[in-house]
C-alpha cells in the first residue's frame, strides 16, 4: 500500500492529476501567482489534452447562455478575453469571428429574446438581425430571427494546453495514471501510479475530467455526484463554401448542451454538431467502445434514473440522430437548408464528463470542492476551454490557501 511517510521528502508542493487545459492552467496560475512552488502534473496518456480539450468544436464561447452571476458567465467573458490575447501573446491559431445564433421557428422567438437580455446582463454585446440581415452573414442560412455575437471565435486549443504546460515550468509526467491515493491531513498525498511510481505532495488537485468522481473518491472524498459521460458526434461538411462563420440553434434551456452547430475552425473546415448521447464508457467514442463496469457504475447511481424518467424524450431524438445519418441531416437542414446526407462525412467524436447529482439534475455550473488538502474539479466540461485561465487561477488559489494552512 502507497502510504505517506512521516519525515519523507515531497517530490512536489502541488501534485496535479490532469493533463488537460484546466489542470495545465492551474499548473500555469500557481507557478505565476507564487515562484518557485513546485508543481508536478500526471496524466495518464501519453501527451497533453487527449480527451475534452482536444475532441471540440474548438470554440471561444462568449459566455452569452450562461446564467448571470455563475461562474460559468464570469469566466467564460474573462476568460474569452484573456484566451485571444494568450493566443496572440503566444502565435496560437485563433480568430474572432463572431456568430449567429438562428431560431428557426416561432415557438423559439421568446428564447432568443430571453438569449439578448442575458447577453446583456452579462455585458456581451449582441446585435439583433431579421431574415435580411442574417443572409448579409451567412448566405445560405435561414431563420425567422438571430443575434449575432461579436465576441465569439475559434481557436487550437490543444496548442493552448501545450503553451500552458511549458509556460508554467511544472513537471509533467506522461503515461501516469493514478491507481491509488493515500491522504494524510497532517502530511499530504502520496500517489501511486499504474507504472508503480509513487509521487508525493503537500496538496493534490484533481482535474482528472471523465475521471474526476473516481479520484476524488480514491482520496477519501465523497464528490456528491457521478459523470455520466455523453458523447458528441460531428459530421464535417463536405462543401465549407455552405458555411461563412458560426452558427448556432436556440438551444433548449433544460439542458447544459449548446445543440446542433455548425462551426468553421482554425483549418477552414466546417465541423457540424455535437449531438448528445449516453457513452457506453467514460472515453466511448464510439457505439463500439463498451466498458462494462463503467456502465454498471452509471446505472447503479440513483440520479441516472431521474434523468432517464424526465428526459427520454430528448435523449430518444438524440439516439435516433446518433444511429440515422438521415435524421441528423434533417436537422442540420433547419439551419443550412442547401445541406444533403451527401454533405455529411463523419469526423471524430468527443465526449463531455457531465456531473449528476443523485436527484437527476445535470450540473449546470462549475462546480469545485474541497477536502482536506485537496481540491476537486467535479464539473468542467464546455465552456472550460474558453474559462481555463480564470479557472486556473481560482484553482490555483484554493491550492495555495490550503498548501500554506497548518
Amino acid at each position: 500500500m502507497v502510504r505517506v511517510r512521516a519525515g519523507s521528502a515531497y517530490d512536489c508542493d502541488v501534485l496535479v492529476i490532469g493533463g488537460g487545459i484546466v489542470g495545465l492552467s492551474t499548473a500555469y496560475a500557481i507557478t505565476r501567482a507564487a515562484p518557485g512552488t513546485r508543481v508536478t502534473v500526471l496524466e495518464k496518456e501519453a501527451g497533453p489534452a487527449r480527451h475534452q480539450t482536444g475532441r471540440n468544436s474548438g470554440v471561444i464561447h462568449s459566455g452569452i447562455y450562461y446564467r448571470p452571476g455563475s461562474l460559468k458567465a464570469r469566466y467564460a467573458v474573462r476568460g474569452a478575453a484573456e484566451l485571444v490575447k494568450f493566443c496572440a501573446e503566444y502565435g496560437i491559431a485563433h480568430a474572432v469571428t463572431g456568430k449567429l445564433i438562428v431560431a428557426t421557428d416561432r415557438a423559439e422567438l421568446p428564447r432568443l429574446h430571453a438569449l439578448v437580455q442575458r447577453g446583456r446582463e452579462n455585458g456581451i454585446p449582441v446585435r439583433e438581425l431579421g431574415p435580411a440581415q442574417i443572409a448579409d452573414y451567412e448566405p445560405e442560412v435561414r431563420g425567422l430571427a438571430a443575434i449575432h455575437v461579436g465576441t465569439t471565435g475559434v481557436c487550437d486549443f490543444v496548442g493552448v494546453a501545450r503553451q500552458l504546460g511549458r509556460a508554467s515550468g511544472a513537471e509533467i509526467r506522461y503515461g501516469a495514471r493514478v491507481v491509488r491515493v493515500d491522504r494524510r491531513p497532517e502530511r499530504g498525498v502520496a500517489v501511486l501510479t499504474a507504472a508503480g511510481s509513487v509521487v508525493r505532495g503537500r496538496v493534490l488537485v484533481n482535474c482528472a475530467g471523465l475521471h474526476c468522481d473516481e479520484v476524488a473518491r480514491l482520496t477519501g472524498d465523497e464528490p456528491g455526484m457521478r459523470i455520466v459521460p455523453f458523447r458528441g458526434e460531428y459530421y464535417e461538411l463536405a462543401r465549407p463554401e455552405l458555411v461563412r462563420g458560426l452558427v448556432y440553434p436556440v438551444p433548449n434551456p433544460a439542458f447544459p448542451f449548446l445543440g446542433v452547430h455548425l462551426t468553421r475552425g482554425i483549418d477552414a473546415g466546417v465541423h457540424i454538431g455535437p449531438n448528445a448521447v449516453p457513452a457506453l464508457a467514460r472515453e466511448g467514442y464510439g457505439w463500439g467502445t463498451v466498458r462494462p463496469r463503467e456502465v454498471a457504475g452509471t446505472v447503479a447511481w440513483p440520479g441516472t434514473w431521474h434523468m432517464a424518467r424526465r428526459h427520454w424524450r430528448y435523449g430518444a431524438g438524440e439516439f435516433h440522430r446518433s444511429v440515422s445519418k438521415r435524421a441528423f441531416a434533417t436537422e442540420v437542414r433547419r439551419l443550412l437548408p442547401a445541406v444533403t446526407q451527401d454533405d455529411l462525412v463523419r469526423a471524430a467524436a468527443g465526449v463531455r464528463a457531465q456531473a449528476l447529482l443523485r436527484d437527476g439534475t445535470l450540473v449546470d455550473d462549475f462546480l469545485l470542492r474541497e477536502g482536506p488538502r485537496a481540491i476537486h474539479v467535479l464539473n468542467a466540461p464546455s465552456p472550460a476551454a474558453t474559462a481555463c485561465l480564470p479557472i486556473g487561477r481560482e484553482v490555483a488559489r484554493r491550492a495555495l490557501t490550503a498548501l500554506t494552512a497548518p
